[in-house]
C-alpha cells in the first residue's frame, strides 16, 4: 500500500510518499495548473496497487477528489485544528507539513472528518446562491432608501409597494443621482425573478427529503432553513447529543477558565455561517408566530439583551432539531 501526505494548495501540493511494503520513500512538489499532479496520480493508479492520500480540510478540492475517486484512490480529509495541535516544531513549511500528515496516516492517528456527497454539495450551492442574492439585493434596496431618503422621503417598507415605487421614479434628482436610481432599480427587477426561481427550486428539494419535511412542522422552519440543516448537518449519527450540534453550528460561547475562574465570551462562530444565520432568522420567526417561544424570547431579552436572546434562541432552535 502507498500512503501520501499532501500538503495541498490551490496551485501545488508537496507531498511525502512512503511505500510500506518496500519501504521506498519520495517526496515532490507537483504543480496544478501544468497538469503534473494529475499526471503523477494517473500513473500511480495504473501500478494497480491500493494508494490512500491524507490532506487537511481547505478550499479549492473539488477537482482534486472527483480525480482521486474517478482513479479509485482513497482520499482521507483532516480537521486542519486536530492537526495543528499535533504540531511539535515551532517551524512550518510545506515539508514538514507534508511529513506530520504521512506520520499520522502512518500511526492511524489520522483525525479524519465526515465529507459530505457531490450531491450534497451542489444542493449547498444552490443554498449559498441564493442567498448572496438576497443580500446583494438588500444592499440595492438600501442604496435607494438612501436616495429617497436624501429627498425628504422616509416610506421604508412602502417604498416598495406600487405607490411607493412610483414615488421613487417621479423624485427629482440631478443627473448622477438619476443615473444611480435607473441603474439600481434596473438591478432590483432583475434580482426579483431570480430569487423567487431559486426560492422555489428549494420548496420543490426540500419536499423530496422526509427529515426536511418533519423540521418544517416546528414553527418558524420553512423549507430553506430545513434545507440548510439537513444538508450542513448530514447523518445526526455524527453527533452524541444535541448540544453537540450548537457546538458544531459555532453558537456557543468561547471559553477561557482556569484554576476555578470561569470566563465565558461572544460566540465562537465555528461552523457554517449560512446555517447559523438561517437559525437565527428561524428562532425570530418562531418566537412571532409561537406563545411558548415568544415568552422564552422575552424572558431573555429582559434578563440580558435582545442581540443575546436572540443567539439563545437560534441555539436552542438548533439543538432542538436534534432527533431525540
Amino acid at each position: 500500500m502507498i500512503i501520501i501526505g499532501a500538503d495541498y494548495h490551490p496551485s501545488d501540493q508537496y507531498i511525502a510518499l512512503v511505500d510500506t511494503e518496500t519501504g521506498e520513500y519520495e517526496e515532490r512538489q507537483l504543480n496544478h495548473s501544468e497538469g503534473e499532479a494529475e499526471k503523477f496520480y494517473r500513473e500511480l493508479a495504473s501500478r494497480g496497487v491500493s494508494v490512500r492520500v491524507g490532506i487537511e480540510a481547505t478550499g479549492y478540492t473539488r477537482w482534486f477528489e472527483r480525480l482521486l475517486a474517478e482513479l479509485g484512490i482513497e482520499l482521507w480529509i483532516g480537521d486542519a485544528a486536530k492537526i495543528k495541535t499535533k504540531r511539535v516544531r515551532k517551524q512550518k513549511t510545506d515539508r514538514e507539513d507534508a511529513r506530520l500528515l504521512l506520520r499520522l496516516l502512518r500511526e492511524n492517528n489520522f483525525p479524519r472528518i465526515w465529507v459530505p456527497s457531490p450531491e450534497n454539495r451542489d444542493l449547498r450551492q444552490l443554498l449559498w446562491h441564493r442567498h448572496r442574492l438576497v443580500q446583494m439585493r438588500t444592499r440595492i434596496m438600501n442604496q435607494l432608501q438612501a436616495l429617497a431618503m436624501n429627498e425628504g422621503q422616509r416610506r421604508k417598507k412602502k417604498l416598495w409597494s406600487e405607490a411607493g415605487r412610483s414615488q421613487l421614479d417621479k423624485l427629482p434628482l440631478a443627473p448622477w443621482a438619476s443615473r444611480r436610481r435607473r441603474d439600481l432599480l434596473e438591478l432590483l427587477d432583475r434580482m426579483n425573478p431570480s430569487i423567487e426561481e431559486l426560492t422555489a427550486a428549494i420548496e420543490r428539494e426540500a419536499r423530496k427529503w422526509p427529515e426536511a419535511l418533519r423540521l418544517m412542522t416546528h414553527p418558524g422552519v420553512g423549507p430553506l432553513t430545513a434545507l440548510a440543516f439537513v444538508l450542513i448537518i448530514g447523518t445526526v449519527e455524527r453527533f452524541q447529543c444535541g448540544k453537540q450540534i450548537g457546538s458544531y453550528v459555532g453558537l456557543i460561547p468561547c471559553e477561557d477558565s482556569s484554576a476555578g475562574h470561569q470566563r465565558l465570551g461572544h460566540i465562537t462562530k465555528q461552523g457554517s455561517s449560512l446555517l447559523r444565520f438561517l437559525l437565527g432568522e428561524a428562532a425570530q420567526a418562531a418566537a412571532r408566530c409561537d406563545a411558548d417561544w415568544r415568552r422564552r424570547y422575552m424572558h431573555l431579552a429582559l434578563r440580558r439583551q435582545r442581540n443575546i436572546a436572540k443567539v439563545a434562541m437560534a441555539r436552542r432552535l438548533g439543538v432542538r432539531r436534534w432527533p431525540q
